[in-house]
């Protein structure tokens, strides 16, 4: 396990010198997107228009921020992360088409992400629920929001990051995902558990 510091735009040379459990803290761009700023996004690119912004070699973040205004300017309340699961059936094309090396959320993601990620050098850092304070004072500024149609939560907020994290390396892009190994070993032990019972699964 080793502590890397990087600062966006993240290269794929970078991104695959990371193995799950590493720790990672980033500085630079982050953006927010969920489920409906990824349809827009992947929808954008069918249709040839440009995104508000360049996404290769950003941190992308699983989140719908609390934000005020304050005079002219936006401030970060709260930023924890959201559920990644449900954003697994845009992720894959997401990295394919708009090269972010790091997805941060929380839960982790499947295997189509998990071969994304593999193929095109990207990596999943798993951010702890219910740290969203902590996570909006590592956020120095807001410097644009996109998409505010699709309401708060579900616009695409760039942020400003300084040290944004800790972030543990869940899913690497050699192919492993520690997520996918609980889940293997914790139906090992059940069916483990069943045989000593006397019980069919």
């Amino acid at each position: 396990m080793a502590t890397y510091k990087l600062t966006t735009p993240i290269s794929e040379e970078d991104i695959r010198k990371l193995r799950v459990n590493d720790v990672v803290y980033i500085t630079g761009t982050i953006v927010t997107a969920r489920d409906q700023a990824h349809k827009r996004a992947l929808q954008f690119h069918e249709e040839g228009k440009r995104l508000p912004l360049n996404l290769e070699g950003l941190a992308v973040f699983h989140c719908g921020p609390i934000v005020k205004k304050e005079g002219d300017k936006w401030v970060i309340v709260a930023a924890g992360p959201t559920t990644s699961t449900r954003m697994d059936i845009f992720e894959d094309d997401f990295i394919k088409n708009f090269k972010t090396r790091i997805i941060i959320g929380k839960g982790g993601m499947g295997k189509r992400t998990t071969k994304a990620m593999q193929r095109y050098g990207a990596i999943y850092g798993a951010f702890t629920g219910g740290a969203a304070v902590l996570a909006a004072k590592a956020i120095k500024n807001v410097k644009a929001v996109e998409w505010f149609d699709l309401g708060m939560p579900e616009a695409l907020w760039i942020l400003e990051a300084e040290e944004f994290g800790p972030l543990t390396v869940a899913i690497d892009s050699h192919g492993n995902n520690l997520f996918e190994d609980i889940k293997q070993k914790t139906q090992g032990n059940l069916n483990a558990i069943y045989k000593k019972l006397g019980i069919e699964p």
